[in-house]
C-alpha cells in the first residue's frame, strides 16, 4: 500500500556495486556473488578502478555464461554493465 511497489511479473531489477578502491580478486569475487543473487533478466552494474578487472571481469562473464552488455571507461572508473541469464 506505502512505499515502492512490488515488482510485477517479468519486471527486471537493476543492481550498482561500488568497487572503487578494491584491488584483484576482490572486484571479480563480489560480481560472482551479486550475479549468484540475480534473478534471469536483472542487470547488474560494476564501477571498478582496478585496471586488471578489464581482463578478469569479462573472462568470469565467458564462465558463467551471463552477459556483458557494456564497458565503459570515464577517468579511473571502469564501469561494467551486465545481464543475468
Amino acid at each position: 500500500m506505502y512505499g515502492r511497489p512490488a515488482f510485477h511479473k517479468g519486471e527486471m531489477a537493476e543492481k550498482t556495486l561500488n568497487l572503487r578502491g578494491l584491488k584483484c580478486p576482490l572486484p571479480t569475487l563480489r560480481v560472482r556473488k551479486a550475479l549468484t543473487g540475480l534473478a534471469p533478466g536483472d542487470c547488474l552494474i560494476a564501477e571498478c578502478t582496478d585496471p586488471l578487472t578489464e581482463i578478469d571481469i569479462p573472462n568470469l562473464i565467458n564462465q558463467t555464461g551471463d552477459e556483458l552488455t557494456e564497458t565503459s571507461r570515464a577517468d579511473q572508473v571502469i564501469t561494467f554493465r551486465m545481464r543475468k541469464r
